[in-house]
């Protein structure tokens, strides 16, 4: 009979109404046997016990319904953002709380690095927080006007640049018209460039080739390491490319005994058309293993609402910004709900603003008439100013949801400064509640917090 080890703990928390604490836990082949006191489990014959976690707390895994794996890999660049946030290690970084002080912890990272052609990667930037004054190239020339530079916002979805930045990617010129290359007075990029389309061609000039949505080896282990210090067991990649080489490497780390977690990374849509990116999917899903999940879908409809490039119905930004940005076409998203449906694929699709969420409702209603299925399971991700009627339209759907309730509700109340009655009128939290819907975190833009006391997988604990 194989060995079975007996676990004791100050409690043991185990999600079971019937059974919600017990003191010891008994695991036999990697799983567990059972719950309760020592006696009860003593049944299941010969046993070894294990006291190491007798004054802590267990409980079950964690599980994230909205993450990054790039985050493992981001932290070796320069940590920018306004709240103070634990890395991979242990250490704990201030935030910074003005331009100034984002200037300023840039020119103290760019006078450690030797290579004088480097690019000077950051990341974590939000302006909401700054009074959203807006990172210009001028101000990046300053820390550096002949080495690259690269701040990613908190959303992922802006790229501050700097001059030389532009001039290698070959941006720095008049006469650029295009709604994610905002330009100056002087007629030249203003240094912020908005979406994937713009985004990823200067990317790998200031450090994003890869980061930009995932995470390399050493990423990926950094990443296990956040997972352990929140008790996370269980976690999403809400958008990567998942190349061959990336698959290869992320079946290998994940499936040694030591890696703390599932990890469930979803197929970004851009890069395919539609039939190819479903058929693909459905290649991966056959490589799944215990720790790594693979065969969705993640497909973005727009951009953040904290920059402006959210899609919003009308009447649109209070302060007069222009509508945001698309990132997919009616027809595409309409092209891969179906096939997407038709071959049992899980599609999740970031929709920001309430025009976004708008679409994909209207989309998903004929593909789900054309292809019924009844547990979809396909997921709106944010749904940040969905009203009560779209969440009873997505209700019919018996859709999945994971609209960041809490952040949206900070972030709104941040920027508006004077949009309180839209507010008020389309953020609609107890309506959300009384719809079903679930709240999810997000790992890039907010950490789960320390939980002292509780145990993760594998004995590490939460610190």
């Amino acid at each position: 009979m194989p060995a079975t080890t007996i676990y004791s703990a100050q409690k043991i928390i185990t999600m079971n109404p019937s059974r919600p604490v017990a003191t010891h836990v008994a695991v036999r082949d990697g799983r567990i046997l059972g719950a309760g006191t020592l006696e009860e489990l003593e049944t299941w014959g010969d046993y070894t016990l294990d006291d190491r976690f007798k004054d802590k707390i267990l409980m079950p895994g964690m599980v994230e319904g909205h993450a990054h794996t790039m985050e493992g890999t981001l932290w070796r660049n320069v940590y920018l953002g306004y709240f103070d946030r634990m890395d991979p290690d242990g250490k704990v970084w201030s935030g910074v709380k003005t331009i100034e002080a984002v200037l300023e912890r840039l020119k103290e990272a760019e006078a450690q690095i030797t290579d004088p052609e480097a690019p000077l990667p950051g990341w974590q930037l939000d302006p909401i927080y700054l009074n959203n004054v807006r990172v210009t190239r001028q101000q990046l020339d300053s820390v550096s006007s002949t080495r690259p530079i690269g701040i990613m916002h908190a959303s992922g979805h802006i790229l501050n640049v700097n001059t030389k930045a532009l001039e290698l990617a070959g941006l720095m010129k008049t006469g650029l018209n295009h709604p994610g290359i905002p330009l100056g007075p002087d007629g030249y990029p203003t240094g912020e460039l908005k979406g994937p389309e713009v985004m990823t061609p200067v990317g790998p000039h200031v450090g994003y080739e890869r980061a930009l949505t995932d995470c390399d080896e050493q990423g990926l282990r950094d990443f296990g390491k956040l997972c352990v210090r929140t008790g996370v067991t269980t976690i999403t990649d809400l958008a990567a490319r998942l190349t061959d080489d990336s698959v290869s490497m992320m079946l290998r780390v994940t499936g040694e005994k030591t890696y703390p977690a599932c990890v469930v990374p979803l197929r970004f849509f851009l890069g395919l058309a539609p039939k190819d990116l479903v058929a693909e999917v459905v290649r991966l899903k056959g490589m799944s293993t215990e720790r790594l999940s693979l065969g969705r879908i993640k497909v973005v409809a727009d951009g953040s609402i904290q920059g402006f490039s959210a899609r919003l119905r009308w009447p649109g930004y209070h302060n007069g910004a222009e509508n945001g940005l698309w990132y997919v076409a009616p027809e595409q998203l309409s092209e891969i709900y179906h096939l997407a449906l038709e071959a049992g694929v899980q599609v999740h699709t970031h929709t920001n603003g309430d025009q976004a969420t708008e679409l994909a409702i209207d989309t998903l209603g004929p593909a789900l008439l054309k292809h019924p299925r009844r547990d979809h399971r396909f997921t709106l991700q944010h749904c940040q100013l969905a009203d009560a009627a779209q969440f009873r339209r997505i209700r019919r759907f018996a859709d999945g949801l994971q609209g960041s309730q809490m952040r949206g509700l900070v972030r709104l109340e941040a920027f508006g400064r004077g949009q309180g009655l839209r507010n008020q009128l389309h953020v609609g939290l107890l309506d959300r509640m009384e719809w079903g819907d679930v709240t999810g975190g997000y790992c890039i833009t907010q950490p789960l917090r320390q939980r002292r006391g509780l145990s993760a997988r594998g004995g590490s604990p939460c610190l």
